[in-house]
């Protein structure tokens, strides 16, 4: 056997465990679902209780990407774009984070450009990408989130803005080197922007590839990450 079939066989048994980890979180928070059915509805949106929906979510977005890269290096991640509704589409990803931004005091809210109502792309795997930017958002945030979609130049850029300290300098000054591969230099793996990056890179047209973009700013003072979708 060659280097390069245990390195395959590695990474097929990691994909496995990867995967039979994001079933057993599942079930914990099924479990953890019905649960809080059972509390009175003032128990529900505790500190505690947002800490670990907040905790929830950060794992499964990150066993998402894991399992997404092992399929992109293996050549096993179709793209399946489609129009899309984005105004649908937005509220559909902030419902699914509606009672860590409860139990934090985090408004939410997105904005949708009245001229460019539909988006092409693939839709489960950009909502992995917003997923994932959102809970990112969420950790830093004070009180706000925005998204909005827009266009420029062409393209439908997706930016998600929050009211915290904002991207460190070094981050955003480095962040290419995020996109092509992990960078442990800031503390952070960043393995988020890597994976955003990948997934960008397979939209394409007329030979212009998606990408993405992190500064700080914007309406809410803090952290921008934008998604360019061609």
């Amino acid at each position: 056997m060659n280097e390069h079939q245990q390195a395959l066989d590695f990474s097929t048994v990691i994909a496995s465990t990867v995967h039979d980890m994001k079933n057993s979180l599942a079930t914990l928070m099924q479990a953890h679902s019905q649960c809080l059915a059972s509390l009175p509805a003032s128990a529900r949106h505790t500190p505690s209780l947002g800490v670990i929906e907040f905790e929830f979510a950060h794992l499964n977005g990150m066993l998402v990407q894991l399992l997404g890269l092992y399929k992109l290096g293996v050549n096993q991640m179709p793209l399946q774009p489609a129009y899309h509704e984005l105004d649908d589409f937005i509220e559909a990803q902030l419902a699914c984070h509606q009672d860590v931004f409860a139990s934090r005091g985090i408004a939410a809210t997105f904005e949708v450009d009245p001229l460019s109502p539909l988006g092409f792309f693939d839709r489960e795997l950009i909502a992995s990408v917003l997923a994932n930017s959102i809970n990112n958002a969420i950790r830093y945030a004070r009180h706000a989130v925005l998204i909005s979609a827009s266009d420029e130049a062409g393209q439908l850029v997706l930016t998600i803005n929050d009211d915290g300290e904002g991207y460190p300098a070094q981050m955003i000054e480095h962040q290419a080197e995020y996109v092509q591969g992990i960078n442990h230099s800031t503390g952070s793996t960043g393995l988020g922007l890597y994976f955003a990056g990948r997934i960008a890179a397979l939209h394409q047209r007329n030979g212009v590839g998606g990408r993405t973009e992190i500064s700080n700013g914007g309406p809410l003072g803090g952290g921008v990450f934008r998604l360019y979708l061609p």
